[in-house]
C-alpha cells in the first residue's frame, strides 16, 4: 500500500463509527484554525532549517488536507484524487512553456502568461481582487492587493517615487495625533502601514516576512536584556528607562 493511500485509510477509519469521537465531530469550519496553525508551523520549521522538523510539520499539514478531503468525500463533493487531478490540470495549463509548445525567456514573461491563463480559467472576472483570501494577514493582503492593482498600471515605477507618499502619510498621522479622535488616528495608521507595504513591494521585499524577522529579533534582544538582569541579580521591572535603553543598546550589539 502506498503511503498516501495508508493515510487516506487512517483518516477514513478515524471518521468511521468505530473511530475517534473528536474526529467525527469536526467540520470544514471547525478545522480552519488547525490548518492555519499547521501552515505557520511549516514556515517556522523552514526558518529553523531543520529537515526532520520540516518533514514532520509537512506531514501535519498534509493530514489537514486529507481531513478536508474526507469530509468532502462523505458529502459526495470530491475526494483526494479529485483534488490531485484538479491541481495537476491547472499546473499543466498554466505552464505551456513546459508542457506545451510556448517559449518564455524570463520569469517576468512566465508571470504575465500565468495571469493570462488565470483569466482564461475565469479568474478575476468579477473583480481585480477576486481570490485574495479575506483572512490573510493584513500586511500580506495589502501586498497582494497592491500587486493586483499594479498589473493594470496603477503603480509607481520605483520605490523612490513612493517615498513622498510615505512621508505624507506620516505627517497626516502626526496631525491626527495632535487633534484627531481615535477613529482618525486608526485610519491614518492604516494609511501609513499601507504606504510602507507599497515601498517594500517596490523594493521586492515581502513586508510580512520582514516584520516577522523584526519581531523575532526584538524577542531575542529582549530575552538577552532579561538574562543580563538575572545574572546581575537585578529586577527587570524595577529598572529605569535609561538603564533599559543602555541594556537595549548592548543587546543590539550582541544579538
Amino acid at each position: 500500500m502506498k503511503a498516501i493511500d495508508k493515510l487516506v485509510q487512517i483518516m477514513a477509519t478515524l471518521r468511521s463509527e468505530r473511530g475517534c469521537p473528536w474526529d467525527r465531530q469536526q467540520t470544514h469550519n471547525t478545522l480552519k484554525t488547525y490548518i492555519i496553525e499547521e501552515t505557520y508551523e511549516v514556515i517556522d520549521a523552514i526558518d529553523r532549517g531543520n529537515p526532520a522538523e520540516l518533514k514532520e510539520e509537512l506531514g501535519d499539514l498534509l493530514f489537514q488536507i486529507i481531513f478536508h478531503c474526507q469530509l468532502a468525500s462523505e458529502r459526495g463533493d470530491f475526494d483526494l484524487e479529485d483534488v490531485c487531478n484538479s491541481i495537476a490540470d491547472k499546473m499543466t495549463h498554466r505552464h505551456p512553456h513546459v508542457f506545451g509548445n510556448m517559449s518564455f525567456e524570463t520569469a517576468e514573461e512566465v508571470l504575465r502568461q500565468w495571469e493570462v491563463r488565470k483569466q482564461e480559467e475565469g479568474k478575476n472576472a468579477v473583480s481585480l481582487f477576486e481570490g485574495i483570501p479575506f483572512h490573510l494577514p493584513a500586511l500580506l493582503k495589502a501586498y497582494k492587493v497592491q500587486a493586483r492593482a499594479s498589473k493594470v498600471g496603477f503603480d509607481w515605477q520605483k520605490a523612490e517615487e513612493a517615498l513622498p507618499k510615505l512621508q505624507e502619510e506620516f505627517q497626516e498621522l502626526t496631525e491626527a495625533m495632535a487633534g484627531g479622535g481615535l477613529d482618525r488616528i486608526e485610519e491614518e495608521i492604516g494609511d501609513l502601514l499601507f504606504s510602507v507595504v507599497n515601498v517594500a513591494r517596490l523594493l521586492k521585499v515581502n513586508p510580512e516576512e520582514a516584520l516577522r524577522k523584526t519581531v523575532a529579533k526584538f524577542i531575542s534582544r529582549f530575552e538577552y536584556m532579561k538574562s543580563v538582569c538575572e545574572r546581575q541579580g537585578r529586577v527587570f521591572t524595577e529598572m529605569g528607562i535609561k538603564e533599559l535603553d543602555k541594556l537595549w543598546d548592548e543587546a543590539k550589539e550582541r544579538v
